[in-house]
């Protein structure tokens, strides 16, 4: 999906296969979670998997948020892009 208007990252393939496989394993914990609804699981075990969702979810958008701070980041403030602080700004106040 190609847009004009919204911004890009380029990845190296490494970088790219690495959060693929992120997002890989916390989809099949999510598909786990679901059969354990549908096999009626203990409540308990559930939400034990969930809060490990939760982590890793967290984990994946730290690393890319660590991504963000070393490459963007950097690069718009080279470029006198200061708006990027702003963003910057916003990103922190969604994640608390």
């Amino acid at each position: 999906m190609s847009c004009p208007n919204c911004k890009v990252k380029e990845r190296t393939e490494e970088e790219k296969k690495n959060l693929i496989n992120r997002m890989n394993r916390i989809i099949g914990s999510l598909n786990g979670i679901k059969d354990m609804i549908n096999n009626d699981r203990y409540c308990d075990d559930i939400l034990i998997q969930l809060s490990a969702v939760d982590k890793s979810i967290k984990s994946l958008a730290n690393i890319i948020l660590d991504n963000h701070m070393h490459t963007c980041l950097i690069e718009h403030i080279e470029n006198k892009d200061y708006e990027i602080v702003d963003e910057i700004v916003d990103l922190f106040k969604r994640f608390q």
